[in-house]
């Protein structure tokens, strides 16, 4: 990047920082929202287990052009300008939107009142920083705490507060826990693995309605009200049911957003100066909502952005710029993502491609009861398309690698290699 470049980031988060710090030398301008210094969300759960203290789950140091508690509310297209919540103005010549996305709050019946926006006081989300240090504050041994959601984050969520004591009901409204991302077999072992951390599990189950009663001004919450008219008692009640795409701005400014801000292989958005990355971007009608692809994200556009302003060549032949990899991929294709888990139990679970077999798909499963492991993959002809792993996760990383790579497979025998960490015997 030269220094004349004006590059203007929206997002303060894993995304955005890693293009921050990808574009250095360059100083770009980064406009983080929350006033706590930048943190990987992916270790927020861990953060409210009590595993870690919130300072560990701070990212690297953004650098000079880092403005935290600063708000973007307006992007002004024709002048290139992003107006801030403080009044500031910032001119950019490159716009970079990663706004991350917003918790999903479900249309519960006593969530809100008629005329207000506050939740119900004992009624968390769990997306942010702030959630988790509030949540961990309310939380108590002994307490009874409702989870809403059996995905990703209401797991993590279930398990969490479960290591703090609490008495955890986790309630899904789908068949399985993360239906999303495991089989059948490895949903019913996940079952078992929370039900023994005292996780009280309800499947096929819709939460209509949240009971509350009046307490100092406020109302409290006191349970959540199922669709079958069964009441869960509850002194905390967490909303873990998923995440939409942060596009407000977007729409405001007139770029074309479906459930992403949409992008093309170059992530622009609409218009050229402007471009998305992370959760709330939309490409090739995916919206990933995972660190991988939002960091692999980063990394194409910090190449494509340095290839645009960098100097001509010297001499030598070497070419100026900033610190991003010589091989870095000047296109971005899409990401095979991987979903992994850890259970304070040391279970942990890793999932990856298309874990429901196709016609004509081979599947292979090992399992071991007295271990409680489980392997399974899908092969499609000559190739790995999924896998789920639980319980024992030696082989994740070489499946992953052959996955993520589109390797063939040669032999059967290859297979039971990649799948067993004692090479097949």
């Amino acid at each position: 990047m030269t220094s004349q470049q004006r590059v203007v980031v929206i997002g303060g988060g894993l995304a955005g920082l890693r293009l921050a710090q990808r574009l250095a030398p360059a100083v770009v301008t980064v406009l983080g929202e929350e006033d706590h210094a930048p943190y990987n969300r992916v270790l927020l759960a861990e953060v409210l287990a009590g595993r870690y203290a919130p300072e560990v789950a701070a990212l690297p140091a953004a650098g000079p052009g880092l403005r935290r508690g600063v708000r973007a509310v307006r992007i002004d297209r024709a002048e290139r300008r992003v107006h801030g919540d403080d009044g500031s103005v910032e001119p950019y010549d490159t716009l970079v939107l990663a706004t991350g996305s917003n918790p999903v709050l479900p249309p519960l019946r006593g969530l809100f009142e008629p005329e207000g926006r506050d939740l119900p006081d004992g009624v968390h989300p769990f997306r942010t920083m702030d959630d988790c240090l509030a949540l961990g504050e309310a939380v108590r041994p002994g307490l009874r705490v409702v989870v809403i959601g059996g995905g990703l984050l209401g797991v993590s969520a279930a398990r969490a507060l479960a290591a703090r004591g609490a008495q955890v009901v986790l309630t899904q409204q789908g068949e399985r826990l993360m239906e999303r991302q495991l089989d059948t077999e490895a949903s019913a072992l996940l079952h078992a693995h929370l039900t023994a951390l005292g996780v009280e599990i309800h499947t096929e189950c819709r939460v209509r309605g949240l009971s509350t009663q009046p307490s100092a001004g406020r109302r409290r919450v006191t349970g959540a009200e199922l669709a079958d008219g069964y009441r869960l008692d509850a002194d905390l009640v967490v909303l873990a049911c998923g995440v939409r795409p942060r596009t407000g701005l977007a729409q405001a400014a007139g770029l074309a957003v479906r459930r992403g801000v949409l992008v093309d292989d170059e992530l622009r958005t609409s218009d050229p100066h402007i471009h998305a990355i992370g959760d709330c971007a939309e490409h090739a009608g995916q919206v990933y909502g995972l660190a991988g692809p939002a960091l692999e994200q980063a990394e194409v556009l910090a190449t494509l952005l340095t290839d645009r302003a960098r100097e001509p060549a010297s001499p030598d032949g070497a070419a100026a710029g900033g610190g991003v990899t010589a091989n870095a991929p000047r296109t971005y294709t899409g990401t095979r993502a991987l979903t992994r888990l850890t259970l304070p139990t040391g279970i942990d679970l890793a999932a990856f491609g298309q874990t429901t077999p196709g016609p004509g798909d081979d599947v292979i499963r090992l399992a071991d009861a007295t271990r409680r492991t489980y392997r399974k993959v899908v092969v499609r002809g000559d190739r790995l398309v999924g896998g789920v792993l639980l319980g024992e996760l030696s082989a994740v990383g070489t499946l992953a690698r052959t996955w993520e790579g589109d390797e063939p497979l040669h032999a059967t025998h290859q297979l039971i290699h990649l799948l067993t960490d004692d090479g097949g015997s």
